[in-house]
């Protein structure tokens, strides 16, 4: 396979798979892995995001890299990673409610797997505290810092407090400071820079006041997708892309100096033609992120000059000019905009290697729970 010809998607049995449909290249998802590798250099500051791959196969493609440590967002996620005998996982979420208890019976079924999560307040804390002590636990916790994200995490003049308080909390044990920079999303690269920079200071001033404090270095989880390129050349953190698994239209425009491949399509033909310039498509908000404006959904390797006009559940009407030589049955290879949520859209994707689509790999952790 030719990674980067101009028709490394074709599928030469593409009768046999039946549309919409998810289809993953998983030669070209080794090559992500290996290229997120190199630009880390060392792999055991890797700590990959699994909440776009869902994907015991996927895991185990890094796993086989020699990647070692993984972050996660559900509870889903976390026993997939159990399952797949991680080795240290990070729920980046700050479990409260019933999900605490669905935690605890997680790490009791997998103990094979360290895990640690997040907190960014002391209610929080006291309750986990609570409830992991009642449990005969000790888990290690990061404390979630707000960089400018405004989502969820403490704001970094107030975490230094929030350390020490917990430290004296049975149940958990604050060991280091996680930092999602997810609102920078600058094309050009040394404004995305200077932006990632300025943010990571604060996190840099919060490590430095927990150390004279007396406590040990804190651990530093920092960055996604966007900012990876930044944060892999810095020491002493780690970094949790997700999305490079599989790439995506969005990021390959936004972050053109990280080479990697897009690694999944969603495939879908031509159902309908309502008028002379339009075409409809079995592509509807059940088969493709439908967050973004209509026009920010899906790119068509082999359309791309088809624009969305309107879209329903299972529908997808495009306009195709005067005179165009489209026709019911046919073809077309959609690349997302927005890979993570579309890949929760399918419980399974169709493998293709070399050309041919012959296996499936489940996304398990799509569903809301496994079995715990």
């Amino acid at each position: 396979m030719n990674e980067h010809s101009h028709d490394w998607y074709l599928i030469e049995n593409i009768n046999d798979v039946d549309s919409p449909a998810l289809v993953i290249y998983p030669q070209r998802v080794k090559a992500n892995v290996h290229t997120a590798v190199g630009m880390i250099r060392d792999v055991q500051r890797l700590r990959p995001h699994v909440k776009t791959n869902k994907c015991i196969e996927a895991v185990v493609l890094m796993m086989d890299e020699g990647i070692s440590k993984f972050k996660c967002a559900t509870i889903a996620e976390a026993e997939m990673m159990g399952i797949c005998k991680a080795q240290d996982v990070l729920l980046a979420y700050q479990p409260v409610g019933p999900k605490l208890q669905r935690f605890i019976a997680v790490m009791k079924k997998y103990a094979a797997t360290k895990y640690s999560c997040l907190t960014d307040n002391i209610a929080a804390a006291n309750e986990m505290s609570e409830a992991f002590a009642a449990n005969d636990l000790v888990v290690p916790v990061y404390l979630d810092l707000n960089v400018g994200q405004n989502r969820t995490g403490i704001s970094p003049e107030h975490a230094t407090e929030l350390y020490v308080q917990c430290s004296k909390l049975k149940g958990i044990k604050p060991i280091g400071l996680h930092a999602y920079d997810g609102h920078i999303r600058d094309v050009d690269f040394n404004e995305r820079k200077q932006k990632c920079d300025e943010c990571f200071e604060k996190v840099l001033k919060v490590k430095n006041e927990i150390i004279n404090n007396g406590f040990d270095e804190p651990i530093i989880i920092a960055g996604g997708s966007p900012t990876f390129s930044i944060h892999c050349k810095r020491e002493n953190i780690e970094c949790s892309p997700g999305t490079f698994i599989y790439w995506d239209k969005g990021y390959t425009d936004l972050c053109p100096e990280q080479n990697f491949l897009t690694a999944a399509l969603v495939i879908s033909r031509v159902i309908s033609l309502p008028s002379e310039t339009k075409l409809c498509l079995d592509l509807g908000h059940k088969s493709v992120a439908a967050e973004n404006e209509i026009t920010k959904r899906v790119y068509f390797l082999n359309a791309p000059e088809l624009k969305a006009v309107s879209q329903s559940e299972e529908h997808l009407v495009v306009e195709a000019g005067a005179g165009h030589h489209y026709k019911v049955g046919d073809i077309l290879y959609g690349l997302p905009i927005h890979i993570c949520p579309t890949i929760a859209l399918y419980e399974r994707a169709i493998t293709v290697n070399d050309n041919i689509a012959n296996g499936e790999w489940k996304t398990v952790a799509r569903d809301r729970k496994i079995s715990v």
